[in-house]
């Protein structure tokens, strides 16, 4: 191996080990965002967490930072109804929770608002480097899943499938939602093509998804 070459073994200990130090720091919740010109200015790296309503976004939130408190939770979908920017003193990186979507029950009106906003951070945030798309891995890609792919695939907006709540599922079943998600990827142009599964419940994952937003920042 030439001294350019970098073992990839040792790239992916060095990956995870920059994101479990980059999530000991103390994270804090610094705004909830309403209208695009109140967001903080694009000095740093953003990354996104997007997805239905009661896909488990806030959860895994928490157990990316180790901070069980960071992001709220709630039995109620659609809990979330604005952006929520998260920061760390220490790190050149906003974590942005993006508004829940897919909830049926939710005025037609607030919808409408919440599609708007997505829309215009989507395409008007310079410094949004990835957008981690969750999906229940019980219920795989629904249509207004694949809706918010078509708005990122036309905003030119990097975005990576993040599976949740794998811990409700088998081994087998995980298997099939894997492929079927990467079939649907495959043909998609923003899409990263790398699927992380995860628990938030049992920590699966989690080191892996931090590594991955370590990587980001190099």
């Amino acid at each position: 191996m030439s001294a350019s070459e970098e073992d990839p073994d040792d790239k992916n200990a060095a990956l995870r080990e920059a994101g479990r130090l980059l999530f000991a720091r103390p994270w804090v919740f610094r705004l909830g965002v309403v209208k695009l010109e109140t967001l903080p200015p694009a000095d740093r790296i953003e990354i996104a967490f997007a997805g239905r309503s009661n896909v488990g976004k806030s959860s895994l939130l928490n157990a990316l930072t180790g901070q069980n408190g960071l992001a709220r939770t709630s039995n109620t979908p659609g809990r979330t109804q604005e952006i929520n920017v998260f920061e760390c003193e220490h790190a050149d990186l906003r974590l942005i929770d993006m508004p829940g979507y897919g909830y049926a029950a939710a005025p037609k009106g607030k919808v409408d608002a919440w599609t708007r906003l997505i829309k215009q951070y989507l395409r008007g945030r310079p410094n949004l480097r990835r957008v981690f798309l969750l999906i229940d891995s019980r219920h795989g890609i629904k249509a207004v899943d694949a809706r918010i792919m078509d708005m990122l695939d036309v905003s030119a907006v990097s975005y990576q499938v993040v599976l949740t709540k794998i811990d409700k599922i088998g081994v087998g079943a995980l298997e099939e939602v894997t492929a079927k998600v990467g079939a649907v990827l495959a043909k998609r142009p923003a899409a990263f093509p790398e699927i992380i599964a995860t628990s938030s419940e049992k920590g699966t994952g989690i080191a892996e998804l931090r590594a991955e937003i370590a990587g980001l920042l190099t």
